[in-house]
């Protein structure tokens, strides 16, 4: 598991570590790990020439000390700052190394900035604010479009905290951050920015809890529900689906499908005459009608406005379990049952279109799909309170966010393909988190786990191409075998 803390827990614990160590020795091991980072770079690119762009904080400083070190090795290095106090042991040891260190203010720096192969983001650090000094946006724009960006800690400009983007920021190709990652690597309204991340080892550990979290795939083995000998289909977890209608009759027997791949005990399902009709062709594992389940999938394909044959029987079904109190994930039209809160175990599933109509009706006043985009966690988090539920938001990166009274944090989690956004997805998802939840995971894993098994077996069915939902769905069992096999 990749965890990350707030800005403000990293820098308490830096300062705890800095008074049991001799003075500069933590910038010390901070400029070497991004010196030997930027030198790797330099000799996969064939490049030589580098331009430090230095704030004035810590950060410029880290870069100051790393330019020496790549002059010392024999690159030709510069460096540009603006009207700010820099670092002075750090420009004092990169003039000796040979660093030319330019003013910003003027033009010279501009013939430099041009050639460079290489450029250290140094400019502002996880203290900072989103957004550039307004001296340092000229340099961001005249980065070469060929130059490799490593950023210092965070691309500057970025939020710390990742909650927003910053367009006119520094966006990286790659970020080295010291010690442990931050919410701005991980969240997705900053993690495009950061590009790669290195993460480099300076002896500092954190002791409060993290703020956001992903699941790697080693995590997969500990949290898979694996059946054992004394096992049976009750045991390991009966899913309900309510999904699918008249109108999208293929959602009900793609949440089916992925249920049963998944590895559900069995799957009950409750539906229409057309779709009941695919799901008894299509899944023939599935069992047709009301029965004990252990956890409810309600939403996909359903519209809960129909008013043709068997649709009206089935959103009152969906009305019963969402009043009932075992385990329900809401998705789709099951959005549109949500009033407020609910005190069993529940995980909705909207993209941010869905989010902002959730919002919009919850509150009472407008909320449009920007105004998710923009600010996805805050988002998220406000969907959650509302109804005391874990939203899983998905997207290119997929959050999945608890309500904030539960004290767990926030994950993050980027396993998918782009091929991935495509018609059905959503509904595999659903039936994939369904089923954790019937075998007993907590919303926030059930959700989580679920993303990461739904994009690394949406790679596995076409690495490198198009994938149809279907495929997803039937690729799970063997991506979770060779998963539990790592």
């Amino acid at each position: 598991m990749i965890s990350a803390w707030d800005a403000a827990d990293v820098r308490a614990a830096e300062s705890a570590l800095m008074a049991t160590l001799p003075s500069g020795e933590l910038m010390a091991r901070a400029a070497q790990g991004l010196a030997e980072v930027a030198e790797a770079r330099l000799a996969e690119t064939g490049g030589s020439q580098v331009v430090a762009l230095v704030g004035p904080g810590n950060n410029g400083g880290d870069a100051l000390y790393a330019a020496a070190l790549l002059a010392r090795d024999g690159h030709r290095v510069g460096a540009v700052h603006g009207p700010w106090p820099v670092h002075e042991g750090g420009r004092a040891t990169a003039e000796q190394a040979g660093v030319e260190v330019l003013d910003g203010s003027g033009d010279a720096w501009r013939a430099p900035l041009a050639d460079a192969d290489l450029v250290l983001d140094g400019l502002l650090g996880i203290g900072g604010r989103p957004g550039l000094p307004a001296e340092a946006q000229p340099w961001a724009d005249a980065i070469p479009d060929d130059a490799y960006v490593l950023a210092v800690d965070l691309p500057s400009g970025q939020d710390p905290a990742g909650e927003c983007a910053s367009p006119d920021a520094v966006f990286a190709d790659e970020t080295v951050t010291f010690g442990v990652p931050k919410p701005v690597h991980l969240l997705p309204a900053t993690e495009p920015a950061t590009g790669r991340l290195t993460v480099v080892d300076i002896g500092l550990t954190v002791e409060t809890p993290p703020a956001v979290q992903r699941l790697t795939r080693d995590d997969v083995p500990r949290l898979w529900p694996v059946p054992g000998a004394g096992d049976d289909k009750y045991s390991r977890g009966v899913v309900g689906v309510v999904a699918g209608g008249e109108q999208y009759t293929g959602a009900a027997v793609l949440t089916c499908t992925a249920a049963v791949c998944s590895g559900a005990g069995m799957v009950r399902y409750l539906g229409p005459q057309r779709p009941t009709e695919l799901v008894r062709a299509r899944v023939p594992e599935a069992v047709v009608g009301d029965g004990q389940v252990q956890a409810w999938v309600i939403g996909p394909g359903v519209d809960t406005t129909a008013a043709g044959a068997g649709a009206q029987e089935q959103v009152e079904a969906a009305a019963r379990a969402l009043a009932g109190d075992l385990p329900v994930l809401l998705d789709a039209g099951g959005l549109d049952l949500v009033q407020g809160q609910r005190l069993a175990p529940t995980l909705l599933t909207p993209h941010a279109g869905e989010l902002a109509r959730l919002l919009t009706r919850l509150q009472g006043r407008d909320v449009s799909r920007h105004d998710v985009e923009a600010a996805p966690v805050a988002s998220a988090r406000l969907a959650a309170d509302l109804t005391n539920a874990t939203v899983l938001l998905k997207g290119a990166t997929t959050l999945v966010v608890p309500p904030t009274a539960s004290g767990q944090p926030v994950r993050s989690q980027n396993d998918a393909p782009a091929w991935l956004a495509t018609a059905g997805a959503g509904d595999v998802l659903a039936g994939l988190a369904g089923t954790l939840l019937a075998a007993g995971l907590d919303p926030l894993d059930a959700g989580s786990l679920a993303a990461l098994i739904h994009g690394v077996a949406a790679d596995d069915a076409n690495p490198g191409g198009p994938v149809r939902a279907l495929a997803v769905a039937h690729g799970i069992p063997a991506t979770v075998a060779a998963l539990l096999r790592r």
